[in-house]
């Protein structure tokens, strides 16, 4: 069983920077894309940004290219992972629950059905 568990949300004002992380853990935790998706009040589920075993970046929307990264860490143990959504120039659009997901080698192209997600990070931009 994978574990899924998002942390750093809050409540930036615009312009600001805020990163947020996701930490995998489970066996063969290593192994798996991880990708970041948001939702907004009474929008739907957005993916932003994948990132596969090794090491190769999607991103699924033109609308945050530039202000949105994503990496994960070098200290590939078996067991744990972390991968990281670094935002910077934070508008109050970007508001929205912001949630972490693991797929068993996957390379980003396909669907997250099977999928583990976390519980989600809560993003609030002021503006």
């Amino acid at each position: 069983q994978v574990q899924v568990v998002e942390s750093g949300g809050g409540l930036v004002e615009a312009g600001e920077s805020l990163n947020l992380s996701c930490t995998v853990s489970g066996r063969n935790a290593d192994r798996y894309q991880l990708g970041w998706f948001r939702r907004a009040p009474t929008k739907e589920r957005e993916a932003i940004l994948c990132i596969d075993r090794f090491d190769k970046i999607t991103a699924y929307s033109d609308s945050m290219k530039g202000r949105f990264g994503i990496f994960r860490d070098n200290l590939r143990l078996n067991a744990k992972t972390t991968v990281y959504l670094l935002m910077k120039d934070l508008k109050s659009d970007d508001t929205a629950m912001y949630y972490c997901a693991a797929d068993w080698l996957g390379d980003c192209s396909g669907s997250w059905d099977g999928a583990f997600w976390g519980q989600g990070a809560q993003v609030t931009v002021s503006s």
